[in-house]
């Protein structure tokens, strides 16, 4: 399935952010873990050169489900980031499918903890979200995204979405909060 969303840092405060987003309908507030793993004998599931998973192994709790999902990452002209393709399965335990991908090697990479508040309508997701360590995030992500349409019509038209909800944000992150715990760490971690 193809993902196609935008994230960018909200700039308001989470009360004005949630007050703009009262006119759409509330699907709730999940409490989200995501763990996202690395292979030591696979390069696929590190972050590149750059700093970005171009591939990505995740563990998801999100409320009381729980998902395996593994993500690849396309990208357009100028090496900007376009959708990703997606594929998840619910699982019925968190602790064991961390401990199965633990008993094939895996190790974890990074992992996000945050409070996802929940907004749809027929063609939106909407979500605020407040992640521990890195702030506060608006993701649109667009439903039902047909295979022949063009990705970057599809942004244009999250982007005027986005405008029009009257949320100050900041630019567009190429990115996904992955990375950006990664380069928070990095940047943290004492000089050896």
């Amino acid at each position: 399935m193809r993902e196609v969303e935008i994230l960018l840092p909200v700039l308001d405060s989470a009360k004005k952010a949630l007050d703009s987003l009262r006119k759409i309908k509330f699907a709730g507030s999940k409490k989200t873990l995501d763990i996202y793993f690395v292979d030591p004998l696979r390069t696929d599931l590190k972050p590149d050169s750059n700093g970005r998973l171009i591939r990505a192994l995740r563990l998801r709790r999100k409320g009381d489900r729980n998902y395996l999902t593994y993500k690849k990452d396309n990208f357009g002209e100028k090496d900007i980031w376009l959708y990703s393709d997606e594929h998840e399965v619910q699982i019925s335990s968190f602790e064991n499918g961390f401990e199965i991908l633990k008993q094939l090697g895996f190790e974890i990479l990074v992992e996000i903890k945050s409070v996802k508040h929940i907004y749809e309508n027929e063609r939106y997701e909407i979500i605020l979200e407040d992640v521990d360590e890195l702030g506060l995030f608006l993701e649109v992500e667009r439903k039902n995204i047909a295979d022949d349409e063009n990705v970057e019509v599809v942004k244009k038209e999250i982007r005027e979405f986005i405008e029009a909800l009257g949320i100050k944000v900041g630019q567009e992150l190429n990115i996904g909060k992955p990375e950006l715990m990664l380069r928070k760490k990095i940047s943290t971690s004492p000089v050896r």
